[in-house]
Order: C-alpha cells, then structure tokens, then sequence
C-alpha cells in the first residue's frame, strides 16, 4: 500500500537537512580537498594569515575570545594545521602551529585596530568559516573572499544606519513611558547624536570625548523642553529623554563581550574590554553632568527622579513589548544587520522585554530580572540563528538594547550631583549589576541553546584531516662497476710415474681433498 501524502509530508520534513550557525556546528568529516604540505612555508603561512584574518574580524565585531579562538583553530585544522596554539590578548590574536618532529613550527601574529558592529560583515564571516569547514573553498579562494567582504561597504546608506539610531532612542523613550513630545525630542537628541560623532570620529577625536559631547548633546533637548513645558501646555519628564540617549551611547560599548571573556575563561581580554566599557560608560556620565551643570546655571534646573525604569504594571505589557522589539530591531538595523537577523532581533527584544516585566511584576530583584530575561533571549537567539543561519552574538547584542539600564544611571548621576552621595552611588551599582546579569544571562542561554540542540560529535581523531608530510627520499648514490675477480684455479699433481708423461687430472680446491 502506497503511503498517504500526510505519511510523505511528515517523512520529508523529518529527514529535511538542519543548517546551523557555524558556533553551534562542529567539524565535518574529511572533505575532498587535500590538505596544504607542512613542509611547504608559503601554504603554511597563507593558511596562518586566512584563519588570523578570520579571527580579527570576529574580535573586532564583538565576539567573545574563546569563540574566536575556537574558530580559528578551526579554518587552521580545515587545511590540514590540527596542532595549533591560539592565543587571544584583548587586541592581538597569536597563532603557533606545530608542523611534527622534524620541521621547526610556524607562526602568525596579528592586532586588531579598530572595533566596529557590521552585523553583515559578521553573519558573512561565519558563511565563510562554515565553507572553509566543509571545504569548499581552498585557502586562495577564502583569502579573495575575505577581502571581499572587508574590502565592501555598507549594505544600507549611512543615512538609514542614522535614522535607526534616532528610531531606537524613540522607542526606547516610548518603552519608559513617554508620550510624543519625549519620543520627538529623543529622536532628534540622538539624531545631532550621531551626526556629531560621525563628524568628530572623522576628525579623529578619541572616543572617550565623542561620548562625553554625546552625553552633553543628551541634555540639551531636554533642558529645553523643559523650559518651555508652560508654553507648550505639556507635562514633560526631561529624564527620559536623556535615559534614552544614554541607552544609545551605552548600546555600542562590548558589555555582553567583557562578561563573557570573563566568564568563559579569558580574564585578560575580559579585563581590558570591561576596562573599556567602564571608561566610555565614565565619558557618558561626565557628559550628562556637564550638560545638567549647565542647564542650572542658566536657569533650567532638572527636576529629580524617583520612579523606576520598568514599573512592572501588566497593563502596559503589549506595549512595551512592541516598544522594546522595535528598540531590538532599529539597534540591528544600525549595526547594518540583515533583513532575517533584524527580524530574530525583533522577536528576541519582545521576548526579553516580556519577561523582565513579568518577573518584575511578582517581587523578583532588578538583577535577577535582568539576569532571567536576558537568558531568554540568549536561549531564543541561539535557537533561532540556527535557522536564519546567524551568529548568535547578533541576537543577543541587539536583544538585551532595550534592557539597558539608562534610567538607572542617569539618576544616580544626578543623586550624586546633588550632595546624596549615598543614594547616587547605591543607583550606579545597582546600575552596573544589572549590565552585568544581563552580560550573564546572555551567555546562559546561548549555552542552553546548545544543550538542547546538541549536533552531532564529528569532532574525532579518525575525523580530522590528516596533513600530508613529503619527505624527500634521496636516491642511492651510484656505485663504480667493479670487474668479477675469478678464483685462480689450482692443481694437484700426482708423483710421475714410469711411461709416457700426460697430464694428471684437476680438482676444484673446495676444502679438503680425498
């Protein structure tokens, strides 16, 4: 009996091929292509140059050392290079590769000099280190398609990148509850924002003063919005329009990176990169501090902030939901995300944004919050990249944007700035741990994702490709043909004899005669 077309349907999606993200694959079998020979320096030293490449495109873009590290090991063992050291120091990745007993080893040192969030130029590193892994692509073919990729611009215009930014300040001002008057201003205080620092970044200012103008430039619009609440006949919290340009300032920073070094065995890198963040986040509040200095000694002084930044009130679940999935998308539409990345940045923001309310709302710690709803995300980014074939990190950056604590910091600034040193410094830690759980709970749930989707362990010594070592086999050196010495013969003679003389017989001298 021939099956139903049910049976078939059920049957062909079973047996339907899963493609993974490359972070949740691991090594195929040996593929066709050969590997390069150790014994040839300038295979060997292509190979090094291609998979340091791979990994300077990673760092800079955010991803974590021992991810990197690991990729790396693995577009070396593609070609053939399956002894390899890695080693990751924040801005300098170093590789040593072990060639066997007789040939010294081969090394590679490569520093990363800028940091940059292409989420396209990311998503086509890990296609390429998924190629390289099945190979598919021989070390000259990868090496012209990395240039490719570095070497191309932007997928959108800067334009639309600029709007995305001011777009994310709104929705974040609309997820803290503001009305239209705070979503216009944050729009077009983190619009000047942006058009600021990319003028300044062109001129080379150091990044820690691009945030400190970016903080200040935050200010303004609210101060001045604040002047003019009895003109305008509107109710106005100027501390949200500069919680929400705080946000943006503080979504660009490598807080999920820094925690995630750090906990996953990379205290180095995880040290200087939350150096980093700690510095830019010290350029922020200097920032905001000048501009509010400013506004009260021309006669706008701001008023204070006692509410918290997620109230926890169900009623305004579905709104917020929306506000913070917009805020997750307009963040991976900047970062020039693909059109299925921005889409899981999307659902992941929503989902994160749903979760932190609801644990808010039955008496859960602001850290805890933060810590279980970026683990949601962390869980559904890595089990949706799998399918928009994405990195994971992409998910998990733009997913916990809308949970950043801006608020937070911005009133233990001002508690500080006016002589409740206690109050102020309480906030700020507060502050700093809930950035730190969500950096966590991120990393929880991309290994959970793992976990409950586990592939298949190719990953063995019969599995590896072997590298092919030619040893030069010198050929016998030729012998000068010696003439055959024959043996002299030799004769007994027997005692004459009365008669005629002949001869006697001959005998061989072979030993003994008889």
């Amino acid at each position: 009996m021939p099956p139903s077309p049910l049976r078939r349907l059920v049957d062909t999606i079973r047996n339907r091929p899963v493609r993974r993200a490359t972070v949740d694959t691991v090594a195929p079998p040996p593929s066709p292509l050969q590997p390069i020979d150790l014994t040839d320096n300038i295979a060997v030293t292509e190979v090094l140059r291609l998979a340091s490449w791979v990994g300077e495109v990673l760092l800079a873009s955010g991803t974590g050392a021992i991810d990197t590290m690991v990729q790396v090991e693995q577009v070396a063992a593609a070609y053939g290079l399956t002894e390899c050291d890695v080693d990751i120091t924040y801005n300098s990745i170093a590789i040593s590769a072990r060639r066997g007993p007789t040939l010294p080893p081969a090394g590679s040192i490569r520093i990363v000099k800028y940091r940059t969030h292409d989420f396209t130029r990311l998503a086509a590193v890990d296609r390429l280190v998924r190629r390289i892994r099945r190979g598919a692509a021989t070390p000259e073919q990868a090496a012209q398609t990395l240039h490719d990729i570095t070497a191309s611009g932007h997928p959108y215009p800067q334009w639309v990148a600029t709007g995305a930014w001011a777009g994310m300040a709104a929705s974040v001002a609309w997820l803290l509850g503001g009305g239209l008057a705070i979503i216009a201003a944050s729009f077009l205080a983190t619009l000047m924002i942006q058009m600021a620092n990319r003028w300044l970044d062109g001129h080379g200012l150091p990044a820690f003063f691009q945030q400190v103008i970016g903080g200040f430039i935050a200010t303004v619009p609210a101060s001045a919005l604040y002047a003019m609440r009895e003109h305008l006949d509107l109710q106005i919290r100027p501390s949200l329009v500069i919680a929400s340009g705080v946000v943006v300032l503080l979504s660009g920073l490598s807080l999920v990176g820094s925690v995630q070094d750090a906990i996953t065995g990379a205290p180095v890198t995880a040290a200087g990169r939350f150096f980093e963040v700690l510095m830019m986040t010290g350029g922020i509040i200097a920032g905001v501090a000048i501009g509010l200095r400013t506004a009260a000694a021309v006669g706008f002084a701001l008023p204070a902030i006692t509410a918290d930044q997620f109230s926890g009130n169900l009623t305004q679940l579905p709104a917020q939901m929306a506000a913070g999935a917009l805020t997750a998308a307009c963040f991976a539409l900047a970062c020039y995300a693909e059109v299925r990345a921005t889409v899981v940045a999307f659902v992941s923001g929503a989902a994160g944004t749903g979760a932190l309310i609801l644990a808010g709302h039955f008496g859960v710690g602001q850290v805890l919050s933060a810590a279980a709803a970026a683990t949601i995300i962390g869980l559904a980014g890595g089990l949706l990249a799998r399918r928009a074939l994405t990195p994971p990190v992409i998910v998990g950056i733009a997913g916990i944007t809308p949970l950043l604590p801006g608020l937070a910091i911005y009133r233990g600034l001002y508690s500080i700035l006016n002589e409740d040193t206690t109050t102020g410094f309480t906030d700020l830690v507060s502050a700093m741990g809930v950035g730190a759980g969500l950096a966590a709970g991120v990393v929880l749930g991309e290994w959970c994702a793992r976990v409950l989707r586990r592939p298949r362990i190719l990953e063995r010594a019969a599995s590896l490709r072997r590298p092919i070592v030619r040893r030069r086999i010198r050929p016998p050196s030729p012998r000068p043909a010696q003439p055959r010495q024959r043996e002299p013969r030799k004769f007994a003679h027997r005692p004459a004899s009365p008669g005629p003389s002949r001869p006697g017989p001959r005998w061989r001298n072979q030993g003994n005669l008889s």
